[in-house]
C-alpha cells in the first residue's frame, strides 16, 4: 500500500514552470476562432482539454463551439518543446525536500508531453496529471479532487501553485486547498480572496518554494 504524503504540492505547468517554444493547439485554435480569446479558451477547457484523444466527433464539436469550420482544425501537430524558466529545477528540488510534488495542468492531448516533462522534472516531480488524462479542467473542483483521491490526500494537506488567477487560485480555494499565486509582478486581482483564504503571493517559483518551506515547517498559518 502506498503511504499518502504528509504534504502534497500540486503545481501548474505552462506559465508556472516554463513555457512552450512555439504555439500549441490551444493557441492555434484561439487564433483561428472568431470568438474573443478568453471565451475561446473557456470553450476549449470544457470541450477539448478533457478529451484523451482527438476523434472526428471531438473535432466537430470543438469547431462548432468555436464557430469555425472543421477543415480549419490543425492536424498532425506535435507538442512544442517546453522550456523551463530559470530557477525552476532548483525551486522544485527545494519543494520536493518537504513535500510530494505533482503537476496539475489544463492541456490538450496533443500538447501534453508527459514523458518530455518527466525527463525535465525528474526526480523532483513524482507524477503528472494533465486534464486530458483526468477528464476535468481547473478551476473545476473535480480536477483538484481527482488528484487528491488518487493520491489519498485530504484538501487540508495540499498546496496548489499556479500563475492563472481563475484556474489555479480561485479553483484551488473553492476546492478547499491552500494556494500560492505566481504573480510575476502582476497586481493581485482580488485582495479579499488573498485575505479571506490566506492565499500566498510569490513573484516566481523560487519565492513560492520559500512560502512552501515555511508552511511545511509550521511557521506560516
Amino acid at each position: 500500500m502506498t503511504t499518502a504524503p504528509s504534504l502534497l504540492v500540486t503545481v501548474d505547468v505552462g506559465g508556472t514552470l516554463g513555457t512552450a517554444d512555439g504555439p500549441g493547439l490551444t493557441m492555434r485554435l484561439t487564433e483561428a476562432s472568431p470568438l474573443p480569446a478568453a471565451e475561446a479558451r473557456s470553450v476549449m477547457r470544457a470541450s477539448l482539454h478533457t478529451q484523451p484523444a482527438l476523434t472526428d466527433a471531438v473535432v466537430a464539436e470543438v469547431c462548432e463551439a468555436l464557430e469555425m469550420p472543421s477543415e480549419a482544425f490543425p492536424r498532425d501537430l506535435a507538442p512544442a518543446p517546453f522550456r523551463l524558466f530559470p530557477g525552476t529545477t532548483e525551486a522544485l528540488r527545494r519543494v520536493s525536500a518537504v513535500a510530494t510534488v505533482v503537476t496539475l495542468s489544463n492541456v490538450t492531448c496533443v500538447d501534453a508531453d508527459t514523458e518530455g516533462l518527466r525527463g525535465l522534472l525528474s526526480p523532483w516531480v513524482s507524477d503528472f496529471f494533465p486534464s486530458c488524462r483526468i477528464g476535468h479542467t481547473k478551476p473545476d473542483p473535480r480536477a483538484f479532487h481527482t488528484v487528491l483521491d488518487q493520491l489519498g490526500v485530504g484538501p487540508g494537506r495540499v498546496i496548489h501553485v499556479g500563475d492563472d488567477w481563475t484556474c489555479d487560485i480561485v479553483g484551488a480555494v473553492e476546492s478547499g486547498l491552500r494556494a500560492v499565486w505566481i504573480s510575476r509582478g502582476r497586481q493581485v486581482p482580488d485582495e479579499s480572496l488573498v485575505v479571506d483564504s490566506r492565499v500566498l503571493v510569490a513573484t516566481d517559483l523560487a519565492a513560492a518554494a520559500t512560502h512552501i518551506e515555511h508552511l511545511a515547517a509550521g511557521s506560516v498559518t
